[in-house]
């Protein structure tokens, strides 16, 4: 059975399985071809959306959950919690975004010095250096969008007639800032892909070969013997991308439509 399996284009079922050096793409039980360690390639890319995906929704859905109620709090409280929540984002975003990400995967994930054998697992703290990074980006995003609703004159009439403020929050803001915090999101998510594989490049990624931007920093010094495992994972980041852009594109557009219409 595992012969005949071998002789069709699929992948192979094991990520680490190797059985051919340096094949070619549309070879016969590789249709993506393999690197030189024998990796196939359809079986990587599967392999590393996994990772990719995961660090682009898990540190997007926290930094919008984090950001989000940040941004909503300070522009309907205004005043002192205002100043200070945006003096937060504002001293957070003048550190190089780059440097800020590369200092804590350095950190926090190199062994422990009083405990040698313990180590941060490489993804937990990518995706918590990202996340502690967009927070500030996306926190000011929604905080220009819920001071927007916070004007307008629904908003005043709850006020006016003694309607509490998290209520208000809930009921009246919450729901208006959400469907653009969905635009952003998806938007979000394609920027932090990108981030990963950039970050990937410079040796602060997930674990070689187990994302899309690893696979590609892994793959990059074969480029001339094998530049199909370059090529790959280059489309499968740039195919996923341009996807969520125009999932954020299309979201915005519903959005501007229904607030037209209200």
């Amino acid at each position: 059975m595992a012969t005949v399996l071998r002789l069709l284009p699929l992948p192979a079922w094991d990520f680490n399985d190797s059985d051919a050096l340096g094949v070619g793409m549309f070879s016969k039980g590789h249709i993506l071809g393999t690197d030189y360690n024998g990796v196939d390639q359809l079986s990587a890319i599967i392999h590393g959306t996994r990772i990719s995906m995961a660090v682009a929704i898990v540190s997007v859905l926290f930094a919008m959950l984090i950001g989000g109620a940040l941004g909503i709090l300070a522009a309907y409280a205004r005043g002192f919690i205002d100043a200070v929540i945006t003096m937060y984002f504002n001293v957070t975003l003048s550190i190089p975004t780059l440097i800020l990400v590369l200092a804590m995967v350095a950190i926090f994930a190199s062994p422990d010095p009083f405990n040698p054998g313990y180590t941060i697992p490489r993804i937990l703290v990518l995706i918590i250096a990202i996340t502690f990074v967009a927070i500030p980006i996306l926190g000011r995003l929604v905080r220009a969008t819920a001071m927007s609703w916070a004007g307008r004159e629904f908003i005043l009439v709850a006020e006016s007639i003694g309607v509490k403020r998290r209520q208000i929050l809930w009921q009246h803001i919450l729901p208006n800032v959400l469907p653009a915090m969905l635009s952003i999101s998806f938007l979000s998510a394609g920027v932090v892909i990108v981030v990963e594989g950039g970050l990937s490049i410079l040796g602060a990624g997930a674990t070689p070969g187990s994302s899309w931007g690893s696979l590609l920093a892994r793959n990059r010094s074969d480029i001339a013997l094998t530049p199909h495992t370059t090529f790959i994972p280059v489309v499968a980041i740039s195919l996923t991308v341009m996807a969520l852009n125009y999932f954020g594109d299309y979201t915005r557009t519903l959005i501007d439509s229904r607030e037209s219409r209200i």
